[in-house]
């Protein structure tokens, strides 16, 4: 019976350093079985915009005061069996709960971005927590320091079962139920 190669790390718990060991990945590339029995990749997808770097603040035009246009992003090869992509945005700051800024779902998992103020062909908008369909970009209260709007690319086994209108954390924990893959990207904006 082989063994499960193990490395250990330095974890540090109300001020005391503990070590542990934990499961080195398999070099086959894929987890042991993830959610439902599917395989989890090991690597993630990367996801970048050419308009803004990664935890930077977001042009004016992408704004809901401004141009409101969605911002151009672009993504590394999803794993093999992603049957779709879905792209969702959220304002981590929002109150009560995270606000759905833009969710699309049924992106061809062969593409590889979306043009600023486009969505990828053959995709479907869903309503944003404005009550719009499609991107409704950041409009956080004035004053407040900048917001982080969470970027969020999800390669998925299967389409999402969601409802006619749901929340970000809704269409989070449906793409988490069927991720093989996933990617993020933080893009901050204030008023």
């Amino acid at each position: 019976m082989a063994r499960q190669a193990r490395s250990s790390a330095i974890i540090v718990i109300a001020g005391r350093r503990v070590g542990a060991q934990i499961p080195a990945p398999r070099l086959s590339g894929v987890w042991p079985a993830g959610r439902a029995g599917i395989p989890v990749a090991m690597a993630g997808i990367e996801l970048r915009s050419s308009a803004f770097n990664d935890h930077d603040l977001m042009p004016e035009r992408f704004s809901r005061s401004a141009d409101n246009a969605s911002p151009p992003l672009q993504w590394s090869d999803p794993p093999e069996g992603a049957r779709e992509l879905v792209l969702l945005c959220e304002d981590a700051e929002g109150r009560p709960e995270p606000f759905l800024h833009w969710l699309v779902t049924g992106i061809d998992p062969r593409s590889r971005g979306v043009a600023e103020d486009h969505v990828p062909e053959g995709a479907q908008e869903w309503p944003n927590g404005f009550g719009t369909i499609g991107w409704g970009g950041p409009q956080p209260p004035k004053g407040d320091e900048p917001h982080r709007y969470f970027f969020h690319l999800y390669a998925v086994s299967a389409p999402l079962d969601l409802g006619p209108r749901p929340t970000a954390e809704e269409a989070r924990r449906a793409a988490e139920q069927r991720e093989l893959a996933s990617g993020t990207m933080v893009g901050l904006f204030a008023r």
